[in-house]
């Protein structure tokens, strides 16, 4: 089974169930400052777990591209990804934990679906502490379809519980991993006894609590349920292979890698390992470049990541001996593999190409500099008895230049030196346990802050996309937006600075509608009918799917100022909002600008 029938069989089956298909959502979350790329297939369904009607109804089924780079060193190896794809299905206060834990099961072992082999698949629940307790119903539910004792292992919370953030909606999980050692696994053998032999394919949270504080734990009126499969792990399962990397999702690109470096994957482990991290990384980044709200590369945020992931594809590429740019040819590679499932990538291919090869030329005349620096520090190293270059210099021509380690070592040995690599990794952690406590202060809120402040700068990014439309033209259009409690960011396409004149004039008729105190109303229509109309969205949901409509100012003769389909939050009314200024209008990539803007005061939000 190929990992497109996978995804058309997942998605089958859970309509079969009377789950509604839903669109997957960019990989840049819209309006959640907390994290900076769409990391699990719940992500963009926060708002209806928190309590909030989907106009799809109550079961949901999609799948989702994800990006999570928070252990990007570990890639490499035969299974760690950056970029991965989740199938997900949802209940939200429909059905629970008896009829998921049995779709799960019939969908991974039926003769009609995968036909896994029940003895080769384990499960692990919640084993219960101080603040709630054993999952025996999610224990007793395994049991009924079949699952035997010892194949269920009770673990921590650790394991086995799902937080939207420090408060807010919570509960146990259920994990489903499957035997990938030699043979049968024997008798006593779960994910419990045996961790390395088992690997986790789907997890099924149970949304059954609200932590109102650290201790205490309050029964939710509705309880959901949220899942995921990982795409690529369970298709590397299927195929009985040993690394998802030899499957078909990644092996097209692998062989574009072989021919451009002359070398066959397979045959040597460190270059193995190279065309693993160039494989992952140019998938990342194809996929961030080529979303419906791609970022482009720079020094902060998704940019960084970004960066960072073309730069490391690069100097691999370069330890495989390919010594022009190549990131572009391998994009081809991608595109043309994922085309079918995510068609925006093959909208975006000269976008794609052109960033990926302005990208790769700016770090290869960055590593030029690094090594002039090197040759500047030459005469000071020299007069080190000991031949030693200290693990700081190496680290600052890192972080400073972008020169790897590898290559301070090649230069260091031709001049007699040899590398503090200890002392490297020393200033490499000390750098990035303080990029993880600004990450920490960052995510603090989690995914289930949603203030009152925050809706009423959502809804003033309508009514500025419109007022650009308004003053610019109609080649306008959003390309993400950030907001937190402080400020907002509206990114949109326009090819020059504003003038100071335009931004005034943007920024008077966007006060302009806030003071007439438009009612800001919602419909829940078919996307053709929404286009009909005249709403503006990035229109890549699926056809016939139902959307949320907001429509800001609404008369009698039904004219309107704005009109767009989002999924919320917004005020009722604008004089809600308050006074909208903006701080700063600048370049945020080739042919995007970029509006700061904040707003104060305003009419409190109308009780819900």
């Amino acid at each position: 089974m190929t990992a497109n029938e996978l995804r058309s069989k997942y998605i089958e089956f859970f309509k079969s169930k009377n789950h509604a298909e839903i669109s997957g959502q960019s990989l840049i979350p819209e309006n959640d400052p907390s994290v900076l790329f769409t990391t699990a297939g719940m992500h963009p369904l926060v708002p209806y777990l928190l309590g909030e009607k989907h106009p799809a109804g109550t079961r949901l089924t999609d799948y989702q591209k994800c990006v999570r780079t928070g252990d990007i060193d570990e890639v490499g190896d035969p299974s760690h990804l950056t970029c991965f794809e989740m199938l997900g299905n949802w209940s939200f206060g429909d059905y629970f934990k008896k009829e998921a834990i049995s779709f799960s099961y019939e969908f991974l072992t039926s003769p009609q679906w995968l036909a896994l082999d029940p003895k080769k698949i384990s499960v692990t629940v919640f084993e219960g502490d101080a603040n709630a307790p054993r999952d025996e119903d999610a224990a007793n539910y395994w049991k009924e379809v079949g699952m035997p004792e010892d194949k269920i292992a009770y673990l921590p919370a650790s394991d086995n519980w799902w937080a939207a953030g420090p408060t807010g909606p919570c509960g146990p999980d259920t994990e489903i991993f499957y035997w990938v050692g030699e043979g049968l696994p024997p008798k006593g053998s779960n994910k419990g006894t045996d961790s390395a032999n088992w690997m986790e394919i789907w997890n099924n949270v149970f949304m059954q609590f609200n932590r109102v504080d650290e201790k205490t734990l309050v029964p939710l009126p509705k309880k959901n349920v949220d899942t995921g499969m990982g795409l690529e792990r369970t298709n590397c399962i299927l195929q009985g292979k040993t690394s998802v990397y030899l499957t078909e999702v990644f092996q097209p690109i692998i062989e574009k890698i072989e021919a451009l470096a002359g070398c066959k994957y397979g045959d040597n482990e460190e270059k193995d390992r190279s065309i693993r991290i160039i494989a992952d990384h140019s998938r990342a980044s194809v996929f961030i470049l080529g979303d419906q709200k791609g970022v482009s590369p720079s020094n902060v945020g998704a940019g960084y990541v970004l960066r960072r992931l073309i730069r490391r594809a690069v100097r691999h590429g370069m330890k495989l001996g390919i010594e022009k740019q190549f990131l572009a040819d391998v994009a081809v590679a991608v595109i043309e593999n994922f085309k079918i499932a995510y068609p925006e990538l093959e909208s975006n291919a000269a976008k794609i190409k052109s960033e990926l090869t302005a990208e790769e030329e700016k770090f290869r005349q960055t590593l030029k500099k690094g090594e002039a620096e090197f040759q500047k520090l030459l005469p000071n190293l020299m007069k080190n008895p000991k031949k030693i270059i200290s693990g700081k210099v190496a680290y600052n021509l890192y972080e400073t230049y972008g020169y790897p380690l590898e290559l301070t070592q090649e230069l260091g040995a031709e001049n007699g030196f040899t590398v503090d690599v200890e002392g490297f990794k020393e200033a490499e952690r000390k750098h990035q346990e303080a990029s993880k406590s600004l990450d920490a202060g960052k995510a603090k809120g989690g995914l289930a802050e949603q203030s009152e402040v925050t809706t009423k700068y959502h809804t003033a990014t309508h009514l500025l996309q419109q007022a650009l439309v308004d003053v610019l033209g109609d080649k306008v259009a959003q390309k993400g937006s950030n907001i937190n409690n402080e400020r907002m960011r509206f990114d949109f396409t326009f090819e020059r600075p504003m003038t100071k004149e335009e931004i005034q004039k943007v920024e008077d008729i966007v006060n302009e509608k806030i003071k007439e105190d438009l009612p800001v109303t919602m419909e829940i229509k078919t996307l053709d009918e929404a286009k009909a109309e005249g709403a503006r969205a990035l229109f890549t949901n699926k056809y016939g799917e139902s959307v949320k409509v907001y429509t800001i100012g609404r008369d009698a003769k039904n004219d309107w100022f704005s009109k767009e389909v989002c999924g919320g939050p917004h005020v009722q009314h604008t004089a809600q909002i308050g006074e909208f200024k903006i701080q700063k209008e600048q370049s945020s990539s080739a042919g995007v600008r970029r509006i700061r803007a904040v707003i104060s005061g305003g009419l409190p939000l109308d009780p819900q």
